[in-house]
């Protein structure tokens, strides 16, 4: 988990897809964190993205760096808890400016039964499961 996770942080950006309907959604995310041993990223409820959650947990991630591309696919399962928001808070503290742990608005989630595939055209595709 903690290369997938370094993979994220490096590449800046990454790319969350959710199913909206039967049509897919997706859209730029930049946060990432590990906190007690499972990586969470954050939104906020009066999203779409969190409304398609809800109804469908199952999401792809997408990301490049060095000449490399990750695709991750979980199940994203909301952490409804005070202590992660607050991590994920601290960890990027520009967030602070517009959200709070306890706003009712911020919104964690953690990837489970996840499937990595760090892929490049030089190299065998490499596969981790989380």
């Amino acid at each position: 988990m903690q290369e997938i996770y370094e993979f994220l942080k490096k590449s800046g950006t990454y790319y969350l897809a959710t199913i909206d309907g039967n049509k897919p959604r997706v859209r730029p995310f930049g946060t990432a964190l590990i906190f007690e041993n499972k990586l969470y990223f954050q939104t906020v409820k009066v999203k779409n993205v969190s409304r398609q959650i809800a109804a469908n947990p199952n999401v792809e991630i997408c990301a490049m760096a060095d000449d490399k591309w990750i695709r991750i696919e979980a199940v994203a399962v909301e952490d409804d808890r005070r202590e992660p928001r607050e991590a994920m808070l601290d960890a990027y503290p520009t967030l602070k400016a517009m959200y709070k742990a306890d706003d009712g608005n911020t919104q964690v989630f953690y990837l489970k039964n996840a499937t990595a595939t760090i892929s490049s055209f030089t190299g065998p595709p490499k596969t981790i499961t989380f």
